[in-house]
C-alpha cells in the first residue's frame, strides 16, 4: 500500500468535477496547475466591496447572481479596480453559476494574474454543495492498493494476493456471474466525509484488466458496460495464499479478522487457493455472507451456539438422577 498526498489543483478538481456540475473553461487554460490549498468554498462578496480582512483567498471563489449583479451596478473603471484588488490576492479560480456571461474585466484580469475561469449551468447554492463533496474527496487521504476491486452483489470486495496467485482470474469468473468490476490489479482508495473507504480504479488502467497468457482485455467491449463501475465503497479484502497441507486454517468462521485502511478496519476474508478450486465461486459465497453479517445473522455463531445447547443439553439427559 502506498500513501497518496498530491495536492489538489484546479486542472485536478475541473477533471473530477466537470461532468457532474456541467463546468465548462472560459478563460485560463494555461494555468490549470494552479494549487487550491483549502478545501472550502467561497462567496468573495465582502471582497467586490474592498473588504479583505479575514477574506479566504486559498479557496475556490464562486460568483453567483448577487456578486455578478453587484459587479454590473458600478462603473467600469470602479468595476476593475475591484476585480483587480480581487485578483491579485492570487485566489486559486473564480466559477460563474447560473451560466452568467464573463465580463471583459474578468478576462483582463484572468490574463493578468493566470487564474482561470469557469462556468456552470447550476444555481449557486448547488454548484457549492457538490463542490465541497469533491474538494472533500480530493484531499482525502489516498491508498493506492495492489489487489482487485469487484462489485458483487453490492458488496465491494477487494481481492488481494501474490503475484500469479489468480486475482484477475477469480475477478473474471466473477463478472461472468454478472457482477462488475471497479479496478484490476492496482485500486485507488480514500476515505470519504462519512468515514467510509471508497474505490476507485487509476485512469490509466480504467475498464481494463490484464490476463496472464491473453494480455490485456477491455471488460466492457466484451461483456457489456454493466460489467463496469466507477468506483464502489469498500465492505470486505478477500486474501488469496497458496494452499499449504501442512497448516490447518479457521474452519469454523469464528475467528474474526480485520485489517485497518485509512484508521477503519475492514474484514478480511483468507482463502487457500488450490488447483480446480472454483475461487470466484467461493469469493461469491463470501460477499453474501458479508451481506447477511450486516443484517445481523452470522452462521458461524448461530451454529457455535446451537451445538452448546445440544451438549449441554445432552450432558443434562446423561445426568444419573437422585
Amino acid at each position: 500500500m502506498n500513501k497518496v498526498a498530491a495536492p489538489v489543483t484546479v486542472g485536478s478538481f475541473y477533471e473530477n468535477a466537470r461532468t457532474l456540475m456541467q463546468l465548462s473553461l472560459l478563460s485560463g487554460a494555461d494555468y490549470m496547475d494552479r494549487v487550491i490549498p483549502e478545501e472550502a468554498i467561497n462567496r468573495p462578496g465582502l471582497a467586490l466591496a474592498d473588504f479583505f480582512q479575514y477574506f479566504a483567498e486559498k479557496r475556490i471563489q464562486v460568483f453567483g447572481l448577487a456578486e455578478m449583479t453587484y459587479l454590473k451596478s458600478l462603473g467600469k473603471d470602479e468595476r476593475e479596480k475591484r476585480l483587480e484588488n480581487l485578483f491579485k490576492q492570487s485566489i486559486p479560480c473564480v466559477i460563474l453559476t447560473r451560466n452568467r456571461n464573463m465580463i471583459p474585466e474578468m478576462e483582463r484580469m484572468s490574463a493578468k494574474y493566470k487564474i482561470p475561469i469557469f462556468r456552470t449551468p447550476l444555481i449557486t447554492s448547488r454548484f457549492i454543495n457538490l463542490a465541497t463533496v469533491a474538494m472533500e474527496n480530493l484531499v482525502a487521504p489516498h491508498l493506492k492498493f495492489v489487489g482487485t476491486m469487484m462489485d458483487v452483489m453490492g458488496i465491494g470486495v477487494l481481492i488481494e494476493g501474490q503475484p500469479g496467485i489468480g486475482k484477475s482470474e477469480a475477478a473474471l469468473g466473477l463478472i461472468e456471474r454478472g457482477f462488475s468490476l471497479v479496478a484490476d490489479d492496482l485500486t485507488v482508495i480514500h476515505r470519504d466525509s462519512h468515514s467510509r473507504l471508497i474505490c476507485t480504479s487509476s485512469e490509466l488502467t480504467r475498464y481494463h484488466m490484464e490476463i496472464r497468457g491473453l494480455g490485456i482485455i477491455h471488460v466492457p467491449s466484451i461483456f457489456g458496460m454493466a460489467s463496469v463501475s466507477l468506483e464502489k465503497r469498500l465492505d470486505m479484502i478477500v486474501s488469496l495464499y497458496p494452499v499449504d497441507p501442512t497448516k490447518e486454517g479457521d474452519r469454523s468462521g469464528l475467528d474474526k479478522k480485520t485489517r485497518k485502511i485509512l484508521d477503519i478496519d475492514v474484514s478480511l476474508v483468507e482463502l487457500p487457493v488450490a488447483p480446480g478450486r472454483d475461487m470466484a465461486g467461493v469469493v461469491e459465497v463470501a460477499a453474501m455472507n458479508q451481506k447477511l453479517s450486516y443484517l445481523g445473522h452470522d452462521a458461524a455463531k448461530e451454529f457455535d451456539q446451537n451445538l452448546i445447547r445440544t451438549l449441554q443439553k445432552r450432558r443434562t439427559m446423561s445426568l444419573p438422577s437422585i
